[in-house]
């Protein structure tokens, strides 16, 4: 899987290479699996292990606001769980990318104490904001947190998945008018397995 992208520079090329190394050995599984989707499929990709490991949370980061340059945001955020990880690596490394980013994260349902909050951390109201993602498949959970963060008097300029299975996300956003992009597609790591 090393093929640079044109005008790609060397410092991107080495951090895509050294997570999809990361991903292949850490997220990348063949068998059985039950997605989130409800849909059966032969391989996986459990995102937390590479997503909590320093390097993965790195790369990850980097990678993702390079994918932020020249896009609008105040906020990074995403729907609990897959995006959590995400989120604090992505918001503190912001200012070495020239932005200030802080972090959010929607609650799959209102807490039933405290401030009964489904958007919790940063305040996001009149925001333009990204939501994150681990893995998308038919991209449902993360239009879920999109209706919930426009509920909540915010804009969101894009939908980024560190990896995205080809299985509908990419129509579902472009059908809502959501810009989308993923830093891996399933099939890179389907190719190099196969290898």
């Amino acid at each position: 899987m090393e093929h640079q992208a044109a005008g790609q520079d060397p410092a991107t090329f080495e951090r895509r290479n050294k997570l999809f190394m990361l991903l292949q050995a850490k997220a990348f599984r063949r068998g059985k699996v039950v997605l989130a989707s409800g849909k059966e499929s032969t391989y996986y990709f459990d995102m937390k292990p590479a997503m909590l490991d320093p390097d993965g949370a790195a790369l990850m980061a980097e990678l993702i606001l390079q994918e932020l340059e020249g896009i609008e945001a105040d906020a990074v955020g995403g729907l609990e769980m897959g995006a959590v990880p995400l989120i604090a690596p992505v918001a503190m490394k912001s200012p070495a990318y020239g932005r200030y980013l802080p972090g959010f994260f929607v609650r799959k349902a209102v807490k039933d104490h405290g401030t009964k909050k489904r958007v919790d951390g940063n305040d996001i109201t009149g925001k333009t904001v990204v939501i994150l993602e681990d893995v998308t498949t038919t991209g449902g959970s993360a239009m879920d947190a999109v209706k919930v963060v426009e509920d909540a008097g915010a804009k969101v300029s894009l939908v980024i998945s560190i990896l995205d299975r080809g299985e509908g996300a990419a129509a579902l956003y472009a059908g809502a008018g959501v810009p989308f992009k993923s830093l891996f597609k399933a099939e890179e790591f389907l190719g190099a397995d196969a290898a």
